[in-house]
């Protein structure tokens, strides 16, 4: 599912318009980036959490060449699901 077919989905179970669920989908996708930069958790009961992980720094090769190079640490966005979530999908 793309996200204009997640459009058309929430249109149509929220009976609005597409516009409106776009809008919708639009703010709660910004708000989750938002809290994410500050550090923040967002947990959705039933749903799942997503939470910033930190990634230490780490040798890698680069795939071309061979050589050895240092990866930087970094700050990845996760996910852990819930557990209405992971049931639903079993």
């Amino acid at each position: 599912m793309n996200k204009s077919e997640l459009i058309d989905a929430i249109a149509k179970e929220a009976e609005m318009s597409k516009a409106a669920a776009a809008r919708a989908l639009d703010a709660v996708i910004t708000s989750i980036t938002k809290a994410l930069k500050k550090g923040s958790e967002v947990a959705l009961v039933g749903f799942g959490t997503f939470h910033v992980k930190k990634r230490e720094a780490r040798k890698g090769r680069n795939p071309r060449t061979g050589a050895e190079i240092k990866i930087p640490a970094a700050k990845v966005p996760g996910f852990r699901s819930g557990k209405t979530l992971k049931d639903s999908v079993q």
